[in-house]
């Protein structure tokens, strides 16, 4: 019965074992995961809201260029008409690299607005309606804004995201800790247990 109990005993010891072990293999992976997906959160920040950011200034730096020479009254239609169409080009230039960020559906209506804006901006110049240039430059400029801000915002969420991931990564790494210390202990224990010697008790001596 004390063998069957010790076996017992060990066999216990051995499932805790496997289980300690089981469970620091998913925290290893669910770790990894999570680090994966610290990196893209950062990744994301600085591809889709920082990099953006300095997309929407350099559109501000144009547009700001645009209404200032429609608003020029010493500039030649034909003069004021070749700078727009150039600083036009540049603007589509930045079309294209925006374009290919990965945008929220509130900023890509957004960035269709603006894109408007300009197409109607290039259509006004043809015209030589210089007011309303003016006019739809500043409607550009406030989609801008609200371009801005959201950058912000979703720079924000990505931050958050990120520090709410590392914060369970540190979590993680304290639950680990403990369980190694666990399953140091049930090593240990299975490393020093004993078998318990039988003590046989002597036989009274024969009457015969």
């Amino acid at each position: 019965m004390k063998d069957l109990k010790k076996y017992s005993n060990k066999t216990k010891a051995a499932f805790i074992l496997l289980i300690v072990m089981l469970i620091i293999i998913l925290t290893n992976f669910n770790t990894l995961r999570n680090s994966k997906n610290v990196n893209e959160n950062i990744n994301a920040i600085y591809k889709d809201r920082l990099v953006v950011s300095q997309y929407i200034f350099q559109y501000s730096k144009e547009l700001h260029f645009i209404k200032a020479e429609a608003e020029k009254l010493t500039l030649s239609d034909n003069i004021k008409k070749d700078e727009i169409i150039n600083t036009l080009k540049i603007v589509h230039e930045i079309d294209d690299l925006y374009g290919k960020t990965v945008l929220t559906p509130k900023e890509k209506t957004y960035f269709n607005a603006f894109l408007n804006s300009c197409k109607t901006i290039n259509k006004q110049t043809a015209n030589n309606n210089w007011d309303q240039i003016a006019k739809s430059s500043d409607d550009a400029l406030k989609t801008l804004e609200l371009l801005s801000q959201i950058q912000i915002t979703e720079g924000k969420a990505k931050l958050a995201a990120a520090n709410k991931m590392y914060s369970g990564n540190n979590s993680l790494g304290q639950l680990q800790i403990a369980l190694l210390i666990i399953l140091g202990g049930i090593t240990f224990y299975l490393l020093i247990i004993k078998k318990k010697k039988t003590i046989k008790i002597p036989e009274p001596p024969s009457l015969n």
